[in-house]
């Protein structure tokens, strides 16, 4: 390994520069695609190399969340910018509480549209972040940091620590580069990036890889998911009044008319009315009997 001096990244795996992008500058539009193909090929490899620590966060959240917690991306940049964007998804595709997965991005919200790269050197700031979310033992804390190192991201999660949450922490360099600190590390080693240090390239791509599975993994296991249906799409716009009927139609092989009929009485929620159809009970009765369910449709259909 380099020799680490103050100040110095240039050890870090994602500060190395790429062998096969030495020439960038001189290679064509379609010779830049090829390139960014093959490298993008090795993020997926990455992640796939480290299932088993996603599948330990994917436990570790659902049991927080079905215990009464919640989680909380904190990243700076790129890393912080992705986890806002995957706790944005989640309501309008799981119908779940917005306060249930949130993103914590340093700057604010101010930065996901304009950079504020100086603020992820503070590291008391992310440690104020956890404590003006009354962060307990009850939550999940994941930071995200390409490179490991950022300061803001490690505040958070000491403080997060210190306060008793569980916490995960995303990087793509080894642990002798930065060395294990936390209860659950994910670590796809995507290798230098073809912009050197550029880690919005494959390290971003395995950022949301990661975020992607995790997310709809422990949707999953919560019950938002019938087959491979999202049964608690929130119907807000017509493409998504469209998805819902479809899924209806799909999973109970109705009319589309019938379909639109039985999401209206349901009150446009895909998961009451597939079990009001499947059990000819009232949306009442349908209700309590998700309710006693925690939701899960697989469950309420033994009821």
């Amino acid at each position: 390994m380099t020799e680490k001096l103050a100040g110095d990244r240039g050890y870090l795996l994602t500060e190395q520069a790429n062998l096969h992008s030495q020439n960038l500058d001189q290679l064509s539009a379609l010779e830049i695609v090829e390139l960014f193909n093959q490298e993008d090929a090795k993020a997926v490899a990455a992640v796939g190399e480290v299932k088993e620590a996603i599948a330990q966060a994917i436990t570790m959240v659902t049991e927080a969340i079905s215990n009464g917690g919640r989680l909380f991306y904190v990243g700076a940049g790129t890393s912080g910018r992705l986890g806002v964007l995957d706790a944005a998804e989640c309501p309008p595709t799981f119908c779940s509480d917005p306060e249930l997965i949130q993103g914590i991005l340093a700057g604010g919200m101010k930065a996901m549209v304009r950079s504020s790269e100086a603020l992820e050197d503070r590291e008391d700031d992310g440690a104020e972040a956890i404590a003006e979310r009354n962060i307990s033992d009850l939550d999940v804390v994941f930071g995200i940091t390409a490179g490991g190192t950022t300061p803001y991201v490690h505040g958070a999660l000491k403080e997060a620590k210190q306060r008793g949450a569980k916490t995960i922490f995303f990087c793509c360099v080894t642990p002798d580069q930065f060395p294990i600190q936390y209860d659950l590390e994910i670590r796809p080693l995507v290798g230098a990036e073809i912009l050197t240090g550029s880690t919005r390239l494959k390290a971003g791509t395995a950022t949301k890889l990661v975020l992607n599975t995790i997310s709809t993994g422990v949707m999953v296991q919560l019950g938002k998911v019938y087959s491979n249906r999202m049964i608690d799409v929130s119907v807000t716009n017509s493409k998504l009044e469209d998805r819902a009927i479809r899924i209806i139609c799909d999973l109970t092989s109705i009319s589309r008319k019938d379909a639109v009929a039985l999401l209206e009485q349901s009150g446009k929620r895909v998961k009451l009315a597939l079990l009001m159809h499947w059990t000819k009970v009232e949306g009442s009765v349908g209700e309590q009997m998700l309710k006693v369910s925690q939701g899960n449709l697989t469950k309420a259909l033994k009821l």
